[in-house]
C-alpha cells in the first residue's frame, strides 16, 4: 500500500529516535488516507552510520501483495521516496515494541491482535511466486549478520571488539553453527524448504497497531528479499525471545494471571500463521507449514544480529557481554524457547 505525499509538510511531528542504521520520525498526518490506511506517516531514513538513501528494489514491488480486501491481515505498508528516506502511513503512532512496554492488560490484547495480524499477512506474502530469473538477495539483515560473524569486511572498533569477544564466550563451534544456519535461512537445501519473498525485518518495531480504528500496519519495504519462510517467522519471535530474557515486565508475566506471556504472544503469531491456509490458499509446500527447528534456528539469527548492529550502529555497551552469554545459551538450544510446544 504505497503512500503518496507531498514534499513539503508532514503534519504535527509526534515521535523521533533513531540509531547510526536509521532514523525514524512520526507524524501526524493532516488527512486519513486513502481508504482508512491511517493517519500517521512514518519516515524511516538513513542514520548517520549508513551510507545511502533508504529504498525499496524496483524488482521487489511486485511481489508485495494488497491486503486491502483481507480484512484479518496486516496492510504491508510499503513507502514511497521521501528525501532520503521512505514515508509509510499507519493507523497508529507507536509500534508494537512501545506497546509492549505498556504494563496495562488491554496493550497485550492490543499486541497479540497486531500479532495475528502481521502472521497472516506473511502467510499471504510468502505464497507469492518469485518471478523466473536471478534470485532476490536475502535480505540486509541476514547479510550484516554473515559479513559481521565471517568477518569478511571491516568493522567498527565496537564490532569488532564484540567479535573478539564473542570468539572467547562462545568459540569456533557455535560461530560455524550460526554461519551454517544464516546460510540455510536464504540458501535452503532440505526437504520441502523453498525460497519464498520475504519481509525481511519482521519484527515488532516494524509493526503498528492502530490507535483507535483503522488496520494493522507492518512497515515493508527496504529490507524485503527472500529465503525461506522460517527467516520471518523466527524474526519475529526472536524479538519476542529476546523481551522475555531482558524485560522485567516479561520475566514477570508468567506470574501474572491478566498480563500475556510471551509464550502466549509466540502462540498467538504462529497459530495465526498456520490458520492462514484456510483463509485464501497457499501457495507453499504440502506438508507442515514450517519447520519448527528452522524456526527456532531463524530467532537466534534474529537476536545475535540486534546485538551486533547495536555494536555497530550505536556504540560499545558491557552489556553486550550479557549478550553474548545469552546468545551461546540460544545456539546451544538452537532457539527452541521461540517456539511454544504443541503449536507446530
Amino acid at each position: 500500500m504505497n503512500v503518496a505525499v507531498p514534499l513539503a509538510d508532514l503534519g504535527v511531528p509526534v515521535a523521533e529516535y533513531g540509531t547510526g542504521l536509521q532514523v525514524t520520525r512520526v507524524h501526524r498526518a493532516s488527512d486519513g488516507g486513502p481508504g482508512g490506511a491511517g493517519d500517521f506517516l512514518w519516515w524511516h531514513g538513513p542514520g548517520p552510520r549508513r551510507a545511502g538513501p533508504l529504498r525499496m528494489a524496483a524488482q521487489h514491488a511486485p511481489l508485495v501483495p494488497d491486503l486491502g480486501p483481507v480484512e484479518a491481515a496486516a496492510l504491508l505498508a510499503t513507502g514511497t521516496p521521501h528525501g532520503d528516506g521512505l514515508l509509510h502511513r499507519a493507523a497508529g503512532s507507536a509500534s508494537a515494541a512501545a506497546w509492549l512496554r505498556d504494563p496495562r492488560p488491554q496493550a497485550g490484547r492490543l499486541v497479540a491482535h497486531s500479532l495475528a495480524a502481521a502472521a497472516r499477512a506473511l502467510r499471504v506474502l510468502h505464497g507469492v511466486p518469485l518471478p523466473p530469473g536471478p534470485q532476490a538477495l536475502p535480505p540486509p539483515g541476514v547479510r550484516r549478520l554473515q559479513k559481521w560473524a565471517a568477518g569478511s569486511g571491516p568493522l567498527v572498533p565496537a564490532a569488532a571488539r564484540l567479535r573478539r569477544r564473542a570468539g572467547e564466550v562462545w568459540g569456533e563451534g557455535r560461530t560455524e553453527r550460526l554461519l551454517g544456519w544464516a546460510d540455510d535461512a536464504v540458501r535452503p537445501s532440505g526437504s520441502g524448504a523453498t525460497v519464498v519473498p520475504l519481509h525481511g525485518w519482521a519484527s515488532t518495531g516494524s509493526l503498528v497497531p492502530p490507535r483507535s480504528r483503522g488496520r494493522v500496519a507492518l512497515l515493508t519495504g527496504e529490507d524485503l528479499g527472500a529465503g525461506r519462510r522460517e527467516l520471518d517467522l523466527g524474526w519475529m519471535l526472536g524479538d519476542l525471545v529476546e523481551l522475555a530474557w531482558s524485560s522485567p515486565l516479561h520475566r514477570a508475566a508468567g506470574e501474572s494471571a491478566w498480563l500475556l506471556s510471551v509464550r502466549d504472544l509466540q502462540r498467538v503469531f504462529l497459530g495465526a500463521y498456520e490458520a492462514g491456509e484456510s483463509e485464501g490458499g497457499d501457495q507453499g509446500p504440502a506438508g507442515p507449514v514450517y519447520d519448527p527447528v528452522a524456526v527456532g534456528r531463524c530467532a537466534v539469527l534474529r537476536v545475535v544480529t540486534h546485538m551486533q548492529d547495536f555494536a555497530t550502529y550505536c556504540e560499545w555497551s558491557d552489556e553486550l557481554l550479557e549478550y553474548l552469554a545469552f546468545t551461546a545459551e540460544l545456539i546451544d538450544e538452537e532457539g527452541r524457547r521461540a517456539v511454544p510446544r504443541g503449536v507446530s
